[in-house]
């Protein structure tokens, strides 16, 4: 005779196995997620990454990360792990009697209240060290800069060096750079993730009291070149408002000082050697690119050496005075090579949208040509 099971019995041990599948789905899951975490950590850092300081006032800042991290760690795995202990070890089984019920536990509730605070305290005072000690302005900078935002560009100034400069920031290896930096339109960040904090670039006003100017400094470890760009919304192009700062050794900084003092409007009224203005009157690039340069109305927005505004500091766009020795153009978007400035030119709201740069009349390619040659030329 066959026994017969008990439908009661079946849906018995249908329910008893129902938390084990779940917690089994439960486990899965974590682990998967540790996984997908594990192999996170293990790609390679981005040039934009937070985490490989290159500077003293960036390993401050990574200290600062890195030991509330290891306290939130600590927190969170004695928490969840006492969690996951008390769900496991007092999890409810098929007729189990009601628990017993309390009301507070003083001893307990004053231990939970006490030691976040404590924590909290651990935190907070290199906090508010870190905060105060890289909100001040630089205690005795080497090199000092003035940064000025514009929509959608960086404007550098080194006012004691006599050097004006857009989108690349140039500084010397181990020297302490001090930065003086305000808007010339709206409300920009200036953001290096691996040499200098993020710092609000306000705009300052004439009519107005207010004339906000934040400082920031730092000293650069390694030579190298590092990116950033603005980090605080602009308008239509603040995503492509990029910047890179090339740190140089000592040798190499004086030598790109030297050469970009040439006509600037910082030395001598960006007036240049009358040798080297009768050199350029017999290069054939020279002319043809300056003629180019005056046809086409470049000189309306931009300062350019050997010309009539090569001394103006207030125009439209950055200075072109050398801009063959820069790396990269449209503010960090484009790797500087006679291709991209030749399409930058033909078609600068293609490149870059929303451009201030508004062409009175199209260029032809002889101009083109003429005035990449011209602007490439000059280091």
């Amino acid at each position: 005779m066959q026994a017969r099971l008990c439908p009661h019995n079946l849906d018995a041990n249908r329910m008893d196995s129902r938390p084990v599948r779940a917690w089994r789905a439960w486990l899965a899951r974590a682990l998967g997620l540790g996984l997908l975490v594990f192999v996170a950590a293990c790609a390679k850092d981005y040039p934009q990454t937070t985490l490989a300081p290159a500077s003293d006032i960036t390993r401050m800042i990574d200290s600062l990360f890195r030991t509330t991290f290891w306290w939130a760690a600590a927190v969170f795995v004695l928490v969840e792990g006492a969690l996951v202990y008390a769900l496991w070890r007092f999890r409810a089984k098929p007729n189990d009697p009601k628990p017993e019920q309390s009301h507070g536990n003083t001893t307990i509730e004053i231990a939970w209240t006490v030691i976040p605070a404590i924590i909290l305290v651990f935190i907070a005072i290199p906090t508010v060290r870190t905060i105060f000690k890289t909100s001040l302005p630089a205690p005795n900078p080497e090199v000092e800069v003035e940064v000025i935002g514009h929509q959608w560009w960086w404007e550098y100034r080194y006012p004691k060096l006599g050097v004006v400069t857009a989108n690349e920031l140039v500084v010397p290896q181990g020297k302490m750079v001090g930065l003086r930096m305000w808007s010339a339109d709206v409300l920009h960040s200036f953001w290096s993730p691996q040499l200098a904090s993020k710092r609000d670039v306000f705009p300052i006003f004439s009519k107005t009291k207010f004339k906000k100017v934040n400082p920031l400094w730092f000293t650069a470890d390694t030579v190298g070149d590092y990116t950033g760009q603005c980090a605080e919304l602009c308008g239509i192009q603040h995503a492509r408002m990029g910047l890179r700062v090339i740190v140089k050794s000592q040798a190499d900084f004086d030598q790109w000082v030297v050469a970009s003092r040439v006509g600037s409007p910082l030395v001598n009224g960006a007036k240049v050697d009358p040798g080297l203005d009768s050199a350029w009157k017999t290069d054939t690039i020279h002319t043809k690119g300056q003629a180019a340069f005056l046809a086409g109305g470049c000189i309306s927005c931009h300062a350019m050496v050997g010309t009539p505004l090569a001394g103006a500091l207030k125009l439209r766009g950055p200075n072109l005075s050398h801009l063959g020795a820069r790396t990269t153009i449209g503010a960090n978007m484009y790797e500087n090579t006679p291709t991209n400035l030749a399409r930058w030119l033909r078609d600068p709201q293609g490149m870059k949208q929303g451009s201030h740069m508004i062409l009175p009349r199209p260029l032809t390619e002889t101009e083109i040509t003429a005035l990449v040659a011209y602007l490439r030329m000059h280091k």
